[in-house]
């Protein structure tokens, strides 16, 4: 991650600063960046990190040290571009589950994402804005964070340039970044689009080599995943500040945007998951909690309804709560919104039980489903509400 600062370490990301999640995604010798979903067993990535290789891991900066988890499969968005530019999504499986001090993170789901400051994360080349990225010596690479802004759309991007870019953004799907020094002589869409806004000062950040399939946050939910780079100049304006394709002050960046793509994830990651439960008679609700890692423990919602529209989406939100389990040393709290897409009146919400040698009595927490979108609850019913029991299994005496 480049920065404005000449100290690359100012960005540097310590584990416990609430971005343990952000991975470094290894493949055959390449790498790019990633995010850890929630479930702990799947990473979001662009796919041309890990087009048409075999051999995939994750590594993890965690508080508990550097760790690496190796991958069972991915799958590629099935309309990816190999040019790297539209549909650059992967999901990567994880063989085994992420420790527990690992973040989780869900997915942005709004499409008011422009004029949002966000924060990228990940493991690119760092360096100063002035003059580029430095390339990497012998050191492994390490977490960067730094600001900035989504500005426009790619289609936005496109209707500006026509073809004097030579890419195709596909409509609603990218969002779009430049880097600022503060000169509205280098603000690249202020001067070649008229989006005037000198930038974040001192935190602003660009991607940089090794930031592909990294994440752009807003606040602490993934809404843009790192795509590509580019200097553009048009009638001899040109507000890159050494006209090279370097991270350098003046260029822009896009985003693969997540609310735009939150159903092929969804469904992938539902797919992916083969212990789900498909009907009421299969749900399990008490889980022994094992003795170390996280196993996960499922609610089941359906919709009986009828959809006025076929294409329709219907939607809760939905958040844990503790009972006489706490968060953080039971389960690992959860909350976000479950969409059942058309064709869909079904879908589980999992949730990790943290697994312990410590004998104590059996224990339960909740799940709360509430504003109900398409479809309601029934009269007067604002939520439902399930709970499941962690079982232990340690002999405890009570």
């Amino acid at each position: 991650m480049v920065t404005v600062t000449r100290d690359p370490d100012r960005y540097r990301v310590l584990p416990g600063e609430g971005y343990d999640g952000v991975v470094q995604v290894l493949a055959e010798g390449f790498y790019g960046s990633g995010t850890l979903l929630y479930g702990g067993r799947a990473v979001l990535t662009s796919a041309h990190v890990l087009e048409g290789t075999n051999n995939v891991s994750v590594r993890m900066d965690t508080p508990d040290g550097r760790i690496n988890l190796p991958a069972s499969h991915y799958v590629l968005h099935p309309l990816y571009e190999t040019n790297g530019v539209n549909n650059d999504l992967a999901l990567v499986w994880l063989t085994d589950p992420a420790p527990v001090t690992a973040e989780r993170s869900a997915l942005y789901r709004h499409s008011d994402e422009l004029g949002n400051v966000i924060t990228l994360v990940g493991y690119g080349l760092t360096g100063d804005g002035a003059t580029g990225y430095i390339e990497s010596g012998t050191n492994a690479p390490t977490k960067h964070l730094a600001e900035n802004r989504f500005d426009t759309t790619g289609e936005g991007l496109k209707a500006a340039f026509g073809r004097s870019i030579n890419w195709d953004p596909l409509a609603g799907s990218q969002l779009i970044i430049d880097f600022d020094n503060g000169s509205s002589a280098n603000d690249a869409l202020g001067v070649l689009m008229g989006l005037d806004n000198t930038g974040r000062g001192a935190a602003e950040g660009m991607i940089a080599p090794g930031d592909s399939g990294g994440p752009a946050f807003i606040g602490n939910k993934v809404a843009g995943i790192t795509t590509y780079s580019a200097s553009l100049s048009r009638n001899d304006q040109t507000p890159d500040v050494n006209d090279q394709l370097d991270s350098s002050f003046g260029e822009i960046a896009g985003f693969q945007r997540v609310s735009h793509y939150q159903q092929w994830i969804d469904q992938s990651l539902r797919q992916m998951d083969t212990n789900a439960p498909t009907r009421p008679e299969d749900v399990v609700t008490s889980i022994q909690e094992g003795n170390s890692g996280t196993q996960l423990v499922y609610f089941l919602l359906e919709f009986n309804g009828v959809r006025s529209d076929p294409g329709q989406w219907l939607s809760v939100d939905y958040a844990t709560r503790d009972g006489t389990a706490n968060a953080g040393e039971d389960y690992l709290a959860v909350a976000d919104t479950l969409i059942l897409y058309p064709g869909e009146n079904q879908a589980t919400i999992a949730v990790e039980v943290i697994g312990d040698m410590t004998p104590e009595p059996d224990e339960t927490f909740y799940l709360d489903v509430f504003n109900p979108v398409g479809g309601s609850f029934g009269v007067g019913v604002a939520q439902l509400t399930a709970v499941r029991t962690i079982l232990d299994d340690h002999g405890w005496l009570g």
